[in-house]
C-alpha cells in the first residue's frame, strides 16, 4: 500500500478527466488521474468518431483517447491504474481509497467518472454494437443518412433522438413497450406531428437480427397480444437513458432525480469547495466528448483559482 499526494486528484480518464489533467498539469498542479474500470471512458467502445473538432477524416475513439492520455502525460500528469472504492470529502486534502489499498490525497478533487448508456440486455445487442446497434444518435446518426432507422424507448432521450435522426433519415420508427410516452408533452407533440416518424406501440424488443454484415432488423414481441414480428432496419438506437457513475458519492454530494451530480449552474463547482464535477457525471443534456472536454477544462481552471486563493489566504496568515 502506498499514499499518493497531489494538488489535483482526478477520478476518471475519459475526455473530461484527461482535459482537466492537461490544463492542471500545465498549471503546475502535477495532477494524478486514477483511471477506473474503463480507462478512456465511453469513447474506447466507440469506433468511428466524426464530430470531434480538429479532424477532417473519421477517427477512432480508442485512438483519440490514447492521444489525449499521451498529451496529459507529456505535460506532467501521472496516470495510475486503480479503481476508487471509497472517498472522504470531509475536508481538504480530499481522500480516496483504491481497490489496490493505495490511498490518494488531493488538495482539490475533480470527479470525472462519467455515465454508462443503459442497454436492453437482449440477444444480439452487444454482438451488433457498432454494426448497426448504437446508444447515441448524435454520435452515429450521420452514418445512417438516407437509411431506415429505429429508436427504442419512450422517454425524453428516445423522443429527442428520434427527432434528431430526421435530419438524416426520412424513415424513423420509434418502438415503445407501452401505449403512451413518458416524454415531456411538447416533445411528444413534435414527434407525433412529424411526417417522417411513425410509432410502434406496445412492442418490446426480443432480439436484434443480423450477422457479419451488420444489423438487418429488430425482432419484436407485442406486449398485449404476444404476437411476434420483425421490423427491418439499417440502424437501431437504444435510448432508454444513462446511468451516471455516482455511487461513490451518494450521501456525500447532492445528486438530482436522475442520479447526476448537482453543480452550480454554468460551472463544475459542487457544494463542497475544492470538489469539482465534469463530463457526463454531471451532464444529462449534451453528453458529447467535446462538451465533456470543455467542462474538464473548466474544472481545472476553477481548481487552479481555488488553490491560488487558498495559498494567498495562507500567506496572509
Amino acid at each position: 500500500m502506498a499514499t499518493h499526494t497531489t494538488r489535483m486528484l482526478i477520478i476518471g480518464s475519459g475526455p473530461a478527466g484527461l482535459s482537466a489533467a492537461i490544463y492542471g498539469a500545465r498549471a503546475g498542479m502535477q495532477p494524478i488521474v486514477v483511471q477506473g474500470l474503463q480507462p478512456g471512458g465511453q469513447l474506447t467502445i466507440t469506433t468511428d468518431v466524426e464530430n470531434y473538432p480538429g479532424f477532417r477524416d473519421v477517427i477512432q475513439g480508442p485512438w483519440l483517447m490514447q492521444e489525449m492520455q499521451a498529451q496529459a502525460e507529456h505535460v506532467g500528469t501521472r496516470m495510475l491504474w486503480d479503481t476508487i472504492t471509497e472517498v472522504d470529502l470531509s475536508g481538504s486534502p480530499f481522500r480516496a481509497i483504491g481497490d489496490s489499498g493505495d490511498i490518494y490525497e488531493g488538495d482539490t478533487l475533480v470527479i470525472a467518472t462519467g455515465a454508462q448508456a443503459k442497454w436492453l440486455g437482449v440477444p444480439g445487442e452487444q454482438e451488433l454494437s457498432g454494426k448497426g446497434v448504437s446508444a447515441c444518435a448524435t454520435c452515429d446518426g450521420f452514418f445512417y443518412r438516407g437509411k431506415k432507422v429505429v429508436v427504442i424507448g419512450g422517454g425524453n432521450t428516445a423522443v429527442e433522438e428520434a427527432l434528431y435522426l430526421t435530419n438524416h433519415s426520412q424513415d424513423v420508427t420509434l418502438i415503445h413497450r407501452r401505449d403512451s410516452l413518458r416524454a415531456e408533452k411538447i416533445l411528444q407533440d413534435r414527434l407525433l406531428a412529424h411526417p417522417n416518424i411513425k410509432v410502434l406501440w406496445n412492442k418490446a424488443v426480443d432480439h436484434f437480427v443480423g450477422g457479419d454484415t451488420g444489423l438487418t432488423g429488430v425482432a419484436l414481441k407485442d406486449t398485449v397480444t404476444g404476437e411476434s414480428s420483425v421490423a427491418p432496419t439499417d440502424g437501431a438506437f437504444v435510448a432508454i437513458g444513462h446511468a451516471p457513475s455516482t455511487e461513490l458519492f451518494k450521501g456525500k454530494l447532492e445528486v438530482d432525480a436522475g442520479g447526476y451530480l448537482v453543480v452550480q449552474p454554468g460551472t463544475p463547482k459542487t457544494a463542497i469547495a475544492g470538489v469539482f464535477a465534469c463530463g457526463d457525471v454531471m451532464d444529462h443534456t449534451y453528453r458529447q466528448a467535446v462538451t465533456a472536454a470543455g467542462t474538464g477544462c473548466m474544472a481545472a481552471l476553477d481548481a487552479e483559482r481555488f488553490l491560488a486563493e487558498k495559498d494567498f489566504q495562507a500567506a496572509k496568515g
